[in-house]
């Protein structure tokens, strides 16, 4: 089989995980081109997730993309935390709702102690 000439992207977190860095969508599976079609299978753990790391943690910067993750607010104790919403990143949402040019990174590294090394 042919390969295409296709610039693969690195996909490995784990430079950013050692910092403390967790990408945690409301679904972690999806049914192709039906968004939120499995959200009531992963809803429970995703919220449970953020409430540990919300009583458990200080000072985490939660950053809500998109209406799914907004809703996780209600789950945040604000008095302890930082957080940044906008628009998901996906194709649609991003080139329609304005996501680029946001700086959602460099929010995060002025609102914490040590910066993250986004390039890990």
């Amino acid at each position: 089989m042919k390969q295409d000439n296709i610039e693969r992207i690195n996909s490995d977190f784990s430079g950013l995980a050692s910092q403390g860095v967790l990408f945690l969508n409301s679904s972690l599976t999806v049914k192709e081109k039906s968004p939120g079609s499995h959200m009531k299978i992963w809803e429970h753990f995703t919220d449970n997730v953020i409430k540990y790391i919300s009583e458990e943690k200080e000072k985490v910067v939660f950053i809500l993309w998109g209406n799914f993750a907004k809703n996780k607010i209600k789950m945040i104790k604000i008095e302890k935390h930082h957080i940044l919403e906008g628009t998901h990143p996906s194709p649609l949402s991003a080139n329609r709702g304005g996501f680029f040019n946001k700086y959602y990174f460099s929010e995060v590294n002025k609102l914490l102690d040590i910066p993250i090394d986004w390039t890990k």
